[in-house]
């Protein structure tokens, strides 16, 4: 199973990060890409989310786009967050490959 979680508003990081507990613990057989774009961007600056960044089982997108008009540099980010050129782009990508879309 493969999924792909869409951030793009800042209040909803804690509601994503629930729902991504949740899909793990019922399921270990599941790939999971939490890709965040608009002002949700600065959420990856944000130690309330570094618990979440911290997990193995998740894989990290930022959008590029994103990134630019809030003033965010790729050095700001954690190591293990891969910057995409659009996040709409990456959201075309991965719905291609498979991934379920989940916006909470």
């Amino acid at each position: 199973m493969k999924v792909v979680f869409h951030v793009d508003e800042v209040n909803k990081w804690s509601e994503a990060t629930s729902n991504i507990r949740n899909l793990l613990a019922a399921t270990d057989n599941v790939a999971i890409v939490l890709l965040v774009n608009g002002k949700a961007i600065e959420g990856y600056l944000d130690a309330a989310n570094e618990t979440l960044l911290q997990s193995k089982q998740v894989t990290f997108h930022a959008c590029h786009n994103a990134m630019k008009a809030h003033g965010i540099t790729p050095q700001q980010l954690p190591a293990n967050v891969e910057v995409v050129p659009a996040g709409v782009l990456d959201l075309i990508k991965l719905q291609h490959l498979g991934y379920a879309y989940i916006k909470p």
